[in-house]
């Protein structure tokens, strides 16, 4: 919407419109003078770093009013980030009085923050302090639009408020603009005339609103990622992990995948293997190397679809299915999936089998949650899968995975994670010097015997934190200065 200029016209001569500005494209995820949000024109007054005064109604004059102590100046805007265009004519509008930080340069003055300043004891914006960090912090995060239709300098933070308001909720559409999904701008317009119609029932009226709150409170990104360095990866990988090289190396290549394409592989991981081999540790792992926010899914509690895709608003006690309060919880639509236990499915309650409602999800192409009634796009969605036996998974869920077997551990592995590993971090945890509990070579042998039949290496971290505990107990029981458990003190207290 462009912001005219009517600067010196003739009384009694009205000047056609003329747009002062233009518009530029950028991802950039934080403003700078080199980034501005928009640019002033400073040629008849060089403008203070901290400048306060409100935009102007586009019917009315020219962009923004600066309050100077020697009066008001209007200065038109010259150049403004496209994904502001709605926010600026939206402060205009209602006259927002706000507070500009910027510098002055050659091509003008060039802001790079907006803070709202309270004006005559009036009420924030949209009745709920901080909407406009938010709305900020939002737009910064949101990709440029295809096509246009206290302490002063202290950062703020807008992003810790909620959408749930009919007002906040509506101020955020309209100051979002085309940075929103296009499916999901029609939806939320169809919902918020639900929300504020009057010839509706108040529960249809509830449920709209809290749809949209779920929504807008989302933000919804691109599918495209920013390089990751493989040798960071690599670090935190040996560093949560001890060998599994071939896990290791399968993450990897995934990581130069993305940094080739910026975008995530078509299929995510299946991790197969014996229970306590670490599945869930290199899920956490990779959520960390990809700097995404990550959820957990446990399949094995979920016995109806409906759980996982919502229940219809017809019902008095709807409410979205848990892969939607999972974007919800998380706050952006690019995340790890992590789906514990995929194999241990049930069968449901004669409503179809749970885990094939992840079919969808898996595909990339969108999943729809009942309650909502919206296509929610899950491009930017990186499922991590684990399970113990892959033959209990059903063939098309199969296919939409990269599976990865993950095997059980050797005994000189076993050797190695409890004495390098398990017992340093319980021993940490417990304020003890590795020289107040010492296992001998034959007490460790005797630790990796008792559990020579199970699997994993849980069993092993709880005799960690049993031996420990026992040495604790005797330097401050029994006031000795440190405990060496040899084998038959090993199989004494394990038993």
């Amino acid at each position: 919407m462009p912001v005219f200029d009517f600067n010196s016209a003739p009384a009694g001569a009205p000047k056609e419109p003329e747009c002062t500005y233009t518009t530029y494209r950028t991802n950039a995820g934080e403003a700078s003078p080199e980034k501005p949000i928009l640019v002033l024109d400073n040629k008849r007054r060089q403008w203070k770093h901290h400048s306060c005064g409100v935009f102007t109604n586009p019917a009315k004059q020219t962009a923004f009013e600066f309050k100077e102590e020697d009066g008001k100046f209007n200065a038109d805007i010259l150049l403004i980030d496209a994904r502001f265009v709605s926010l600026i004519k939206w402060l205009g509008e209602h006259q927002i009085h706000v507070r500009l930080s910027g510098t002055n340069r050659e091509d003008g003055y060039a802001v790079y923050r907006i803070r709202e300043t309270a004006f005559g004891g009036g009420t924030k914006l949209s009745a709920e302090d901080g909407f406009l960090q938010f709305m900020i912090d939002r737009l910064f995060a949101s990709n440029a639009p295809s096509e246009e239709e206290t302490d002063e300098d202290r950062d703020e933070v807008g992003d810790d408020m909620k959408l749930t308001s009919l007002q906040s909720i509506t101020d955020f559409m309209t100051c979002a603009g085309r940075t929103l999904p296009d499916n999901i701008q029609l939806w939320a317009r169809r919902n918020l005339a639900v929300a504020r119609s009057h010839e509706v029932s108040p529960e249809e009226k509830r449920h709209a609103q809290r749809a949209l709150s779920i929504m807008m409170n989302i933000q919804w990104k691109s599918n495209y990622f920013e390089a990751i360095d493989p040798t960071e990866a690599r670090r935190i990988l040996d560093e949560e992990l001890y060998g599994m090289e071939k896990v290791k190396q399968r993450i990897i290549e995934t990581i130069i995948q993305i940094n080739r394409t910026h975008t995530l592989p078509a299929y995510g991981l299946l991790l197969v293997g014996p229970a306590g081999t670490g599945k869930s540790q290199i899920a956490y792992a990779v959520a960390r190397i990809l700097k995404l926010p990550w959820t957990t899914l446990d399949m094995s509690s979920i016995n109806d679809p409906e759980q996982l895709t919502g229940s219809s608003r017809v019902y008095a006690n709807a409410k979205p299915g848990i892969i939607m309060e999972a974007f919800s919880m998380s706050g952006e639509s690019n995340l790890v999936f992590i789906i514990n236990e995929l194999d241990k499915a049930n069968a449901g309650k004669g409503n179809g089998n749970p885990a094939d409602v992840l079919l969808t999800l898996l595909d990339n192409l969108g999943f729809t949650d009942n309650y909502m009634e919206c296509m929610v796009p899950t491009v930017g969605v990186y499922p991590i899968a684990t399970a113990n036996d892959k033959s209990q998974i059903s063939a098309p869920l199969m296919s939409r995975f990269a599976v990865i077997d993950i095997p059980d551990y050797t005994e000189e592995e076993k050797k190695v994670i409890f004495s390098r590993f398990a017992l340093p971090k319980v021993l940490k945890r417990m304020s003890l010097r590795e020289d107040e509990c010492i296992v001998t070579p034959e007490g460790l042998d005797a630790v990796i015997a008792r559990y020579a039949d199970t699997t994993g290496i849980r069993d092993l971290e709880q005799a960690a934190e049993h031996i420990a505990a026992n040495a604790l107990y005797q330097i401050e029981v029994n006031r000795v200065k440190a405990v060496q458990f040899d084998a038959q003190m090993v199989n004494e207290l394990l038993g």
